[in-house]
């Protein structure tokens, strides 16, 4: 079982930056197509942003094109999501996770096999 752990949340305030950071266990880290997804009180778990094996490709909800940004390091076998210019709208459990090169499905969560337990993001105004 691949361990998914991530970190960096907090509380904010509005116009705000904040970095996640997301570790997986194993060797295969490489191999993963990686995930942010979001979920906020009352509300379905939504897709934020997916990057390919590479770093090359990524992927972004079109609510945080421009604002955020996904970043990989193969070695450290970690996955960056740099968030600036927090919105209230932003706040919720951000989780990472892993996807066995399911192409063409990077932002559907059904496509990911190893979830994270979630960072709490708080932006308040």
């Amino acid at each position: 079982q691949v361990q998914v752990v991530e970190s960096g949340g907090g509380l904010v305030q509005a116009g705000d930056s904040l970095r996640l950071s997301c570790t997986t266990s194993g060797r295969l880290f490489g191999t993963y197509i990686m995930g942010w997804f979001r979920q906020a009180p009352g509300k379905e778990r939504e897709f934020v942003a997916a990057i390919g094996l590479s770093g090359r490709r990524t992927y972004y909800r079109d609510s945080v094109k421009g604002r955020f940004a996904i970043s990989r390091d193969n070695a450290k076998n970690t996955v960056y999501l740099q968030m600036n210019s927090l919105k209230t709208e932003d706040t919720a459990v951000y989780s990472c996770a892993t996807n066995r090169g399911r192409v063409g499905l990077e932002a559907d969560p059904a496509a990911y096999d190893n979830w994270g337990q979630g960072t709490q993001v708080t932006v308040s105004s």
